[in-house]
């Protein structure tokens, strides 16, 4: 690792080593990174890293709401607004009882090149709550969710910050988020994406994350001389990206033959069509995170408490269902079993230690602020949409969104071939985003 970009992680593992999921994504970046900070000198004259691994803000309260019972709960809520150097902060809400500030810098960080690498004009943020909306009632959630937005509203708007939806957080939570906002502000504007397709929202947006993960696969195929068709692949979790990526690999001729939950996954080698994929919306929606349940409607193999990456005959693994789910284990099973390709539809679902391994191996690895950026471009669609009070069809959205998947694509692979790491889609994205945000803060003056 670059002297200068070295000198500033250690400095940050100094100061908060509690925050391992921020420090392992810019320990990450700063690795790919090193070689641009080598050949030019004038980021660290300006102490460019120190100003970009520091949020512009990070906005913490708490969100006291009452349950059925008449119980008061309290909650925290963050946002972290990261950088805005190309445009109004951008990225998703979390309610996970995961959450905390941590989750939140890295995932905001990630968004930042994943935003740039787009070419669309978004900077990225990220924010969310440890609250869990499984479990809970429909008046529970939205007691929540009004509460929530009650501070939350203080810092968003279409040109300053433009929160989404993410892990917990549908069209559902999106639209007791939207309608409180309304009531705090009087404004009907593009605050908040991921709204409803009849009061504001863009037609595809749920498919969006996994219909990119799916074209940048196809572009990645493309410079092997091949195609998604007859490919075979491997897929994790059974929400939003993975219904996706099952429905765009069936329309190319490929087949995902997995699903998985935190109770285990099913193999359908027979492929996830027709019913099956229908199937998977129910799934979603009946509240819990069984994928046993699959196996018992289609009568297929369930392996609990087990990962879908031992599978043998599988050409394309896709980790979509969260961070860290993949180490470095589950990488060297994959390159045993003959895995070619490995395509990030999470946020960083690969451990730190697996995307080294991953890097010295045969294997195509692409990573999610590239491959699943497919969500966050439509949600700037949906921006676009609400700007100018018109409505895309959905061979519009889709043909738009093919389009910025081939320049994200062409972005990575171009400047890996510049840097002379022919396939390496880390070191390309990484550097290519980190160019575009990098130049437009020095162009905007440090200070």
């Amino acid at each position: 690792m670059n002297k200068y970009a070295s000198g500033v992680l250690e400095k940050l593992q100094t100061r908060m080593p509690w925050e391992k999921e921020f420090l392992a994504t810019v320990e990450e970046v700063f690795g790919s990174i090193s070689t641009v900070l080598d050949r030019d000198s004038h980021y660290e004259s300006y102490s460019l890293l120190e100003n970009l691994v520091e949020p512009d803000r990070i906005i913490n309260f708490r969100v006291p709401w009452r349950d059925d019972q008449g119980k008061i709960h309290v909650n925290l809520g963050y946002r972290v607004e990261f950088n805005n150097a190309l445009g109004p902060y951008k990225g998703g809400l979390r309610f996970h009882a995961s959450v905390n500030q941590s989750i939140l810098k890295f995932l905001g960080f990630e968004q930042i090149f994943k935003n740039a690498l787009t070419g669309l004009p978004i900077g990225g943020g990220k924010g969310g709550s440890d609250f869990n909306p499984r479990g809970k009632s429909e008046t529970e959630i939205m007691s929540f969710c009004q509460s929530f937005m009650l501070e939350l509203a203080n810092y968003i708007g279409p040109s300053r910050d433009v929160p989404a939806g993410d892990i917990g957080v549908g069209s559902r939570e999106i639209g007791y988020l939207f309608g409180t906002y309304k009531r705090i502000t009087k404004l009907y504007d593009g605050a908040l994406t991921g709204k409803g397709e009849g009061w504001g929202g863009s037609i595809l947006r749920p498919e969006a994350t996994g219909y990119g993960v799916t074209y940048f696969l196809e572009e990645i195929l493309k410079k092997q001389d091949d195609s998604v068709k007859g490919k075979v692949v491997a897929a994790s979790g059974f929400g939003n990206v993975t219904w996706g990526v099952v429905k765009k690999v069936n329309e190319l001729g490929g087949k995902v033959v997995t699903l998985s939950g935190p109770d285990g996954f099913i193999h359908d080698k027979d492929g996830i069509t027709g019913e099956k994929v229908e199937y998977m919306l129910k799934m979603r929606l009946s509240g819990n995170d069984r994928v046993e349940d699959y196996a018992d409607k289609f009568g297929v193999p369930f392996y609990k408490g087990q990962k879908p990456w031992g599978i043998e005959g599988i050409d394309v693994a896709i980790p979509a269902a969260t961070q860290n789910e993949v180490n470095v284990e589950d990488v060297k099973i994959m390159e045993k079993n003959g895995v070619q390709f490995v395509i990030e539809g999470a946020n960083l679902p690969l451990e730190l230690s697996a995307i080294n391994y991953i890097q010295e191996t045969k294997m195509i690895y692409a990573p999610g602020k590239a491959a699943n950026a497919g969500g966050v471009s439509c949600s700037q669609f949906e921006m676009a949409q609400n700007s100018s009070g018109v409505h895309w069809t959905e061979a519009e959205v889709d043909k738009q969104l093919h389009h910025v998947m081939s320049f994200i694509h062409s972005q990575c692979y171009d400047t890996a071939i510049e840097y002379d790491q022919k396939d390496n889609y880390l070191l390309g994205g990484n550097i290519a985003g980190f160019k575009r945000v990098a130049d437009a803060m020095l162009d905007q003056g440090m200070v």
